[in-house]
């Protein structure tokens, strides 16, 4: 058995499909099923049902895959480590984080400490960061809402608060707070379902008895303050996510506990470079100075 044979084995897992599973691999369909092949012929048993190009994990196949991942996984980490090991100067910290708004600041304090650690950031819905933590491809995972799981350390660092945006022409923005049942028949504009404070805010609202109207659902919570300046909705935004734009007015919900958990998640079994553990402390230390 060899180490080919088990990172295309995943990659076909994964996608369920020789063209596609090739593509990403940038071989040859067939040098692919050929591989595929042979670790079949090693293990004396098939892993695939065959549909045309097709392919779906049989019972042999998905029992293989939990082995297979953890084995990979180990010898990542393994990798990992003797890198961490032999240049702790350098290197990169992979994040994935459902809200972002953060982020600017407290890498702006980590590469202070460690100005030759590069990075690499994916904004990513909630489903997203829990498969890629399973797969152990990050470091860690600023995240809201936080994820609970059986490989997954999750530490809570701050409680923010979500207010309610409002463009300074809006028949409310004399308020300072508002309740929820005030907003059943406005628009708002906000990011798509699967993000933690969309999936927050909906739920909310419904247990509030009415469900929002969004005119605009996109993938960027940066842009949601500009639509509201345009006037071309209201928004629900965090506060740590909040701007100085003069034409918006931040308005406190008052008869419901609107609040987002961010939480730092990380691997639990991930080996944890050296830099690593310094983010983490800056994380910390950037939400406790908030918190005061």
């Amino acid at each position: 058995m060899e180490l080919l044979q088990l990172q295309y084995f995943l990659e076909v897992a994964r996608l369920e499909h020789v063209t596609e599973a090739a593509r990403s691999l940038h071989v040859t369909q067939s040098s692919l099923s050929k591989t595929i092949q042979r670790l079949e012929e090693d293990l004396g048993v098939p892993l695939f049902d065959r549909m045309g190009r097709r392919l779906r994990l049989n019972e042999f196949g998905s029992t293989f895959l939990r082995r297979a991942e953890r084995a990979l996984f180990e010898l990542e980490q393994g990798k990992q480590e003797l890198s961490d090991l032999a240049s702790p100067e350098h290197g990169t910290l992979e994040l994935a984080v459902t809200t972002a708004s953060t982020l600017p600041n407290i890498l702006r304090e980590f590469r202070k400490k460690r100005p030759t650690i590069q990075f690499h950031v994916q904004m990513l819905t909630t489903e997203e960061m829990v498969t890629r933590l399973q797969r152990g491809e990050v470091d860690y995972c600023l995240s809201s809402p936080p994820i609970e799981g059986e490989d997954i350390e999750c530490q809570i660092v701050f409680i923010d608060p979500v207010l309610v945006a409002v463009p300074i022409r809006h028949r409310l923005a004399d308020r300072s707070h508002i309740s929820l049942t005030e907003l059943r028949d406005e628009w708002f504009v906000g990011v798509k379902r699967g993000y933690g404070t969309r999936d927050l805010v909906d739920s909310i609202c419904k247990s509030a008895g009415f469900e929002p109207k969004y005119v605009y659902e996109g993938d960027e919570p940066a842009r949601l303050s500009s639509l509201v300046e345009a006037e071309i909705g209201i928004a629900f935004i965090p506060s740590t996510a909040r701007d100085s734009r003069e034409q918006i007015k931040y308005l406190q919900v008052e008869d419901h506990e609107l609040v987002r958990e961010i939480a730092l998640l990380w691997h639990r079994n991930r080996y944890i470079t050296r830099a690593a553990l310094e983010f983490r402390e800056v994380v910390i230390q950037y939400f406790g100075a908030r918190s005061n």
